[in-house]
């Protein structure tokens, strides 16, 4: 009943949503564009496929947890496939990074129902083999604050159509908020996948989402995107596994205690 009575209300939503709301996507082709931009890339995943992924530190990459997942096997994807193109633009990317690591959030399930359940938790790291230390690649932010309904956000991808360059949507709607997951009225495609949901409410472009999937509401297209809370466990889980064996950092306030295993 709950999840019909939110169809419901979103079917009456969306049209006054989509009216007031909403601008066109549009490809950053000249450095000028992109600039500011650069931590959004490409990660390219092996046998042509690709996801869109952010720079959140200099050596973890933020992306969609069903990205990892080989389609056909059902399988991760071995990190030693995957490449991240920092700020890639025809033909040519601000930095390569091959990656050591790729961990999805422990609560996804990649082949649990579809929908929004499925999309809850869509949530990956990648670790990069080397960091990328450049002064034009500043990792973005997480926000703090989950999006509202009725919330301007903005939209950096890579998808089918328009791989070899970023394509911007400065706004669009968040429609709803369900759980562990938005409803929003941005423009995505395949390829999209993983890609940067931000909030500019302080000015500051800040991630608050990423994109999990596309869907429909009633004959209108919508995206559905995986909120950031999680990312906080998943960076914590990833860099404890990185710790040398034998040993387990445990940091509080300010200190570093080394445990035995």
């Amino acid at each position: 009943m709950r999840a019909l009575a939110l169809l419901i209300s979103l079917l009456f939503a969306l049209p006054a949503l989509a009216e007031d709301v909403g601008a066109p996507l549009t490809q950053l082709e000249t450095g000028d564009q992109t600039r500011g931009w650069e931590a959004v890339g490409r990660l390219d995943l092996g046998q042509g496929s690709f996801c869109t992924g952010t720079l959140i530190a200099a050596d973890l990459v933020l992306t969609a947890a069903h990205c990892l997942f080989d389609r056909r096997t059902g399988a991760m994807i071995d990190a030693r496939d995957m490449e991240f193109r920092a700020g890639w633009r025809n033909g040519r990317a601000e930095a390569y990074r091959k990656v050591s690591r790729a961990m999805a959030h422990p609560s996804y399930r990649y082949g649990g129902p579809q929908g929004m359940k499925r999309s809850s938790f869509d949530l990956a790291l990648v670790k990069l083999a080397q960091p990328i230390r450049l002064p034009q690649l500043r990792p973005f932010a997480l926000s703090d604050a989950a999006p509202y309904s009725g919330e301007q956000v903005g939209v950096l991808s890579y998808a089918k159509g328009r791989s070899e360059a970023p394509s911007l949507q400065k706004a669009c709607a968040v429609i709803a908020r369900e759980n562990a997951t938005v409803i929003m009225s941005c423009s995505v495609d395949y390829g999209a996948s993983g890609a940067p949901v931000f909030s500019f409410a302080d000015g500051t472009p800040r991630i608050v989402s990423i994109v999990s999937a596309k869907a429909e509401l009633g004959k209108e297209p919508v995206s559905i995107g995986s909120l950031v809370a999680g990312v906080a466990d998943l960076r914590q889980e990833i860099e404890a596994r990185d710790t040398p064996r034998g040993a387990q950092e445990i940091r509080a306030g300010g200190a570093k205690f080394v445990r035995p295993n």
